[in-house]
């Protein structure tokens, strides 16, 4: 049993060793969670099945997170924070509008590769709770970035004033967001070569026919 003193650092510690019980911490949790929520999709999951993916109770998961909702946010966090912070990049805001276009697609393709159970799980949401719509604006706002620079590197000249952006811009990210279903860190294609693969062939073909 453990000494209590009065100031209470006995209890403190006894909290700290109750939380760290599972074996696992907030990270692990989430990383395990994700990956169950991306194979049996998250309404169907239920924090018994995560309890017991995860090889504990159920009210240990609590000693972790609130409730499954804040693991979802949490989740998604992990996808939509570093997209956004692209944004905010001085390289996503100096620049012509073709470059800050390029730095934006290589980041989106680099996250993607990076947090890959992240964004799968971002891109499968049905929006069926507030946790997730407000996901959903978040993305639908990069979205529209993306659609701004378009626009933008048209009017530049650097960029064919023939295809819609909206068009465009679901295309661009079509392309990206494809990796989730086949790209693999461990498979044949490194992540440079995907990156520079698919720059090749987002921009070239976007490009004014004198380029």
């Amino acid at each position: 049993m453990p000494t209590t003193t009065q100031n209470g650092a006995g209890s403190a510690a006894t909290q700290s060793t109750r939380r760290g019980r599972p074996g696992y911490d907030q990270d692990t949790v989430l990383n395990i969670a994700v990956q169950v929520f991306n194979k049996h999709g998250y309404d169907a999951t239920s924090m018994g099945t995560l309890a017991e993916n995860l090889g504990i109770s159920k009210s240990a998961i609590y000693h972790h997170v609130p409730s499954k909702g804040d693991l979802l946010r949490l989740a998604l966090n992990e996808a939509l924070a570093p997209l956004e912070q692209l944004g905010e990049d001085e390289r996503g805001l100096a620049g012509t509008a073709e470059e800050r276009l390029e730095f934006l697609l290589r980041g989106t393709i680099r996250v993607l590769m990076e947090r890959q159970p992240y964004v799968t799980l971002l891109l499968r949401l049905r929006g069926n709770t507030e946790v997730e719509r407000a996901a959903m604006e978040r993305r639908r706002a990069m979205d529209r970035r993306v659609a701004e620079l378009v626009v933008a590197a048209q009017k530049e000249g650097s960029l064919r004033g023939d295809i819609d952006p909206r068009t465009t811009t679901r295309l661009l990210f079509g392309t990206i967001n494809s990796l989730v279903e086949w790209y693999r860190p461990d498979g044949p294609f490194s992540a440079e070569a995907v990156e520079e693969n698919a720059i090749a062939m987002m921009l070239d073909g976007l490009h004014t026919r004198n380029k």
